[in-house]
């Protein structure tokens, strides 16, 4: 668990630290289409949509599937990140990540270990779920 600094992890910060973990047991999905195979099956735990996708219908369509079986959704500001967070890179000499790719869309269907990141984002959605009641 690494905690940022000796204040609280941001919900961003948590999120990338889930995706790790999840990647580190091979639970995260990536791209439309495995994506929404995974939300149609309703295997997927959690879906994290980039808006910054070219095509609107995309996120429409990840939204909607994942309204439509109760399926935990984080929406990030750009795809580059989510494709970096995800493992869509080449990581040079220094640690930095080169050759990025975009990713619309990527789904979690094992987080791997527990976390203090993983319970950021389960209180996260708690409180958004309580809010539309």
């Amino acid at each position: 668990m690494s905690a940022v600094g000796d204040g609280a992890m941001s919900l961003m910060e948590a999120l990338r630290e889930v995706l790790k973990n999840a990647q580190k047991v091979d639970g995260v999905t990536r791209g439309l289409r495995e994506c929404v195979k995974k939300l149609d099956k309703r295997e997927a735990l959690m879906c994290v949509l980039a808006e910054s996708t070219d095509e609107k219908n995309i996120l429409k369509l990840v939204e909607a599937l994942c309204r439509e079986h109760n399926i935990n959704l984080i929406k990030i500001d750009d795809a580059k990140k989510l494709g970096e967070w995800t493992g869509l890179c080449k990581i040079d000499k220094e640690g930095q990540a080169r050759k990025v790719v975009r990713c619309s869309c990527a789904v979690v269907d094992s987080f791997g270990q527990e976390s203090q990141a993983l319970d950021i984002i389960n209180d996260h959605f708690k409180h958004s779920v309580a809010g539309e009641s």
